[in-house]
């Protein structure tokens, strides 16, 4: 009870008064610290416990998914796959989620394989989590294919969701608004989150009409907009260029702008050269995440494009001064089951000598492609492009 209210403190209080703790004890104490995303502490208890049995490894690995530290999560599970139970289905939509996360698409189908080599319930949770792995992953047409696979999904809105978001993720526009339609045919209730798969789908495509059906539909049908609908509908006309609608859209919210409707309004002032108002934006956005690094380098490129690089450079100093840091770039990629991390910059990648190697061959034989003149010639011979390039 205090753990599900968020006072570990007290339910560490109870947890220590207790005499002769069993597994279930063990257990919630382990599951509270996930819940409140206490993971350092939660993997203490998890190492203390005398016996463990599958919710303790299925509480493990769903708090570092929570926690958002999916590689840990993942190689929690390869350990329990070594020494410990035999995962459930609840242990494998943990597991589901954290393969969609990093995009791990050879770990989500040997994950997939091991759900029907082990016989686990096809719950329509698991069936779900398999439906948004596979799109996340950028597989729709396995997506597509478990959709379809599942007798069920009349009467479920959350797989449905999924299916559509996936498509709509992936700019399949058309197909995600038909299937919406489908799912209206066979009687499925649509949620606030189907309608955020729809504005989705609307601002991939540019379809400003249908995303503007869509937000007042949300209405009419007694839901309310969260902030989530209020930035699709800002990234919709950001993106097809209505900037000044786009303001007065956030200027006319019943609540206040976030700093992702201020993002994204952002980008669409760069993107159609709206530099007056990008400047506009970007100051509120300083004033609202002050200690994020990208609100000062968004503003500080605003400046770049229009050549004051005075304003450019004091947006820099601007973050010097008050101690923000630039958060290096990194990214993921999985070859052979294995995942692979890229950091701007580090040379600690055992392989990074022959990727530097290739990088170098390529840009040299881009270089030869482009030698008549060209503005990408310019860029190439900048002899900091492979330290730009590189991700190591």
């Amino acid at each position: 009870m205090y753990a599900s209210c968020g006072n570990i403190t007290w339910a560490h209080k109870i947890f220590d008064s207790m005499q002769g703790k069993n597994l279930v004890s063990w257990n919630s104490m382990l599951d509270g610290y996930a819940k409140c995303g206490e993971m350092v502490l939660a993997q203490k208890v998890f190492e203390s416990m005398q016996e463990r049995d599958v919710r303790s490894w299925s509480s493990l690995i769903d708090g570092y998914v929570k926690a958002g530290e999916y590689r840990e999560a993942m190689a929690v599970f390869e350990k329990m796959r070594a020494i410990g139970p035999k995962a459930n289905e609840v242990t494998m939509v943990s597991v589901l989620s954290a393969c969609a996360h990093l995009g791990a698409l050879e770990k989500g189908q040997m994950m997939h394989k091991y759900i029907v080599d082990n016989a686990l319930p096809m719950t329509m949770v698991l069936q779900t989590s398999l439906v948004d792995m596979y799109a996340k992953c950028g597989a729709i047409e396995e997506a597509l294919f478990v959709f379809r696979s599942v007798s069920k999904r009349q009467t479920d809105v959350f797989i449905w969701n999924a299916m559509i978001g996936g498509l709509a993720t992936h700019g399949l526009v058309e197909e995600s608004l038909n299937l919406f339609k489908e799912m209206q045919m066979v009687g499925v209730q649509s949620d606030e989150i189907t309608y955020l798969c729809l504005l989705a789908a609307c601002a991939h495509g540019g379809l400003v009409k249908e995303a503007w059906y869509f937000f007042e539909s949300l209405v009419k049908c007694g839901m309310t907009p969260t902030s989530e609908h209020y930035a699709c509908m800002v990234d919709v006309l950001a993106r097809a260029g209505q900037l000044t609608t786009a303001y007065q859209f956030i200027c006319q919210m019943p609540i206040e702008p976030t700093a992702s409707m201020l993002g994204a309004l952002l980008s669409g002032c760069i993107n159609h050269r709206k530099l007056d108002l990008a400047e506009t934006v970007g100051r509120k956005l300083i004033q609202l995440d002050p200690n994020n690094d990208g609100r000062y380098i968004g503003l500080s490129n605003v400046y770049a494009v229009v050549q004051r690089w005075d304003d450019a450079k004091s947006m820099r100093e601007a973050m010097e001064r008050k101690g923000v840091k630039k958060s290096p770039g990194f990214s993921f990629v999985e070859i052979s089951g294995m995942l692979h991390r890229f950091i701007a910059h580090d040379k600690t990648h055992p392989d990074s000598d022959e990727t530097y190697s290739m990088l170098h061959f390529v840009v040299c034989q881009m270089k030869h492609g482009c030698r008549h003149g060209n503005q990408e010639e310019t860029l190439l011979n900048d002899t900091s492009i492979e330290d730009d390039l590189i991700l190591f």
